[in-house]
């Protein structure tokens, strides 16, 4: 069965998530927008790939550098994965504010699936935009 209207919007909803939970420094909540084996890939900004949830939740409290006071997100795309139905690949932009007014911004590529929770996010990989 292809991806409802109700399923992309949960999708929307859950890579919006992502803003609300760092902005208010919600790490344990994480369980809302990740899967308990994600990976996250911030490979470009020299932490690696994080992998599991109590790592992430340690990777969001413990975060090296510069924090943004605010995350935003837009320019979602859901593609439905041909061969499954409780998957889905994700494209979005984000953009960061500092709190000295600097501003962001990155690419999110998402693998997203169905859980008995609802969707959350299998895999991310966190892409600078490219400057010209």
């Amino acid at each position: 069965m292809p991806l409802t209207t109700e399923d992309r919007l949960a999708i929307h909803e859950l890579v919006s998530l992502h803003g609300h939970l760092a902005d208010d420094r919600r790490s344990d909540d994480l369980g809302l927008l990740l899967t308990p084996d994600a990976s996250y890939d911030v490979t470009a900004y020299g932490l690696g790939i994080v992998r599991g949830l109590p790592a992430l939740i340690d990777l969001f409290t413990s975060a090296p550098g510069d924090q943004p006071a605010g995350h935003h997100v837009t320019n979602v795309i859901v593609t439905p994965d041909p061969d499954l139905d409780d998957r889905a690949s994700v494209r979005s932009k984000g953009l960061s504010v500092m709190a000295d007014g600097r501003a962001g911004t990155v690419i999110y590529e998402d693998e997203v699936i169905r859980t008995p929770d609802g969707w959350r996010i299998n895999t991310r990989a966190v892409i600078p935009s490219r400057r010209t």
